[in-house]
């Protein structure tokens, strides 16, 4: 039989690894410290735990770049997205799911999969000997980033990440919301319903912002020095940055017509996606935030439709530790002072549930390869992974390196000479190629 392969932490990443380098031939022991050792984020021990939103962001493969991503995990047959499939929810164009049956389900296929083992421990050193991932997340246990600390001489970078708050459904008051997706988009009537709509006048939205940035705030501790990741701000820093910026953002109030009074356009508006298969939970989109807990409940029940919300969860704030990949990995996500072992996830500086996934998909790939006496490369860059895994490894510039979600920008230009594209045919493009890049990367 093989050599083993340890993966430590089985969230997003850790978990694709370990399916991908089993359903490879590869026996797998996957390290895992929940529930023994508990986290600020995390709820239960299951595997995959979705502790923010319960959205694997746009499903569209042919004109975005992370419903490429998603069409590449298909293809790989990646565990993620067929569970993700399995617990789909209702939300437009959107991949969401029913956050605690789709970690359930990942969950029992790694325990019940043959070649893997579960040891419920943590891992607080760096191991010397062996083949090993890395996929603590970015909750990185303290002794663990001592240890890489000790080992690479070097700092691990951080950003505050926020989480949005969950809404009982029942405590939403649909004489004022109503449900509607942004520009009806969905090919049912539950896709295109799929959102629940508050509505703002301006004088309800200029109040809003002054509550929000009169609000109480979570300080953080003397020295603490790490920025906010610009996809998943919290919304008092949006405001902070000007008091039209939420109305562009989070808050737009395009796409959307009100059922009760068609004829009255909202200044603003705020949405909330379903959370879970019963439609009993709604999280509000884009709301992460750190207001302190009795500050939310009250600037929130301001928004039209939640004066009287009762809360499932409220928001909250976490820092979020990760590598200078382009410093310490190379192209095959090693780490090149003890190339034993590979990081994935975002522990190694993407951001978001399918990134992480994606690279944890490819680091397995790659560490099962190698244990069964073959080099895999990375796929193509003209790839949404390639793409990626070639933007953290080296692509992107060491002193100001950052978290980064999937996006066109990191793909090799397309050639335009045949004339000036429009945005869409050129994003069709776009995935036109990574397409045939990555089925034949898939072949080889």
């Amino acid at each position: 039989m093989a050599e083993s392969l340890h993966i430590v932490g089985a969230g997003m990443a850790g978990s694709e690894a370990a399916w991908q380098a089993a359903e490879m031939g590869v026996p797998v022991v996957l390290h895992e410290m929940r529930p023994k050792v508990g986290t600020f984020a995390h709820r239960t021990g299951q595997f995959a735990e979705m502790v923010c939103s319960n959205s694997f962001r746009s499903d569209d493969d042919e004109r975005n770049a992370v419903g490429l991503l998603h069409w590449e995990m298909r293809a790989a047959r990646g565990l993620i997205m067929e569970m993700a499939a399995a617990h789909r929810l209702p939300a437009g164009g959107a991949l969401a799911v029913d956050r605690d049956p789709f970690a359930e389900s990942v969950t029992g296929r790694l325990r019940a999969h043959p070649l893997i083992s579960v040891v419920e421990e943590e891992v607080a050193d760096l191991p010397s000997s062996g083949n090993w991932i890395v996929a603590t997340g970015p909750l990185t246990s303290s002794a663990l980033a001592e240890s890489l600390r000790a080992l690479t001489g070097a700092e691990a970078l951080a950003f505050f990440d926020a989480i949005a708050p969950i809404v009982y459904a029942e405590t939403i008051d649909m004489e004022v919301a109503w449900r509607q997706s942004r520009y009806d988009k969905g090919e049912t009537e539950d896709e295109r319903t799929a959102y629940i709509n508050c509505p703002m006048n301006r004088e309800q939205y200029e109040a809003f912002i002054d509550a929000l940035l009169a609000a109480e705030k979570t300080e953080f501790h003397e020295g603490e020095t790490a920025g906010y990741f610009d996809g998943c701000l919290p919304i008092e820093v949006m405001a902070e940055r000007g008091r039209e910026t939420l109305r562009h953002g989070p808050m737009k109030p395009v796409g959307l017509t009100n059922s009760h009074r068609p004829e009255e356009k909202a200044h603003a508006v705020v949405q909330l996606r379903r959370d879970n298969k019963l439609g009993t939970l709604y999280n509000i989109v884009g709301f992460q935030t750190k207001m302190k807990y009795g500050a939310q409940t009250a600037v929130f029940k301001m928004i039209p439709g939640l004066e009287n919300a009762s809360f499932a969860r409220l928001g909250g704030i976490h820092r979020n530790t990760f590598l200078n990949s382009p410093t310490l990995l190379d192209d095959r996500m090693r780490l090149k002072l003890r190339p034993n072992i590979r990081f994935a996830g975002q522990v190694t500086g993407v951001e978001g549930y399918v990134e992480s996934a994606a690279m944890g998909l490819l680091a397995g790939r790659m560490a099962a390869a190698e244990i069964l006496g073959r080099d895999l490369p990375p796929p193509p860059p003209e790839t949404a992974m390639g793409a990626l895994v070639t933007h953290i490894t080296g692509g992107a510039e060491a002193k100001s390196f950052q978290p980064m979600n999937v996006n066109f920008g990191l793909f090799p230009p397309i050639d335009a000479r045949g004339g000036r594209r429009g945005r869409k045919d050129r994003y069709k493009a776009y995935t036109d190629r990574a397409k045939a890049a990555f089925t034949e990367w898939l072949g080889a």
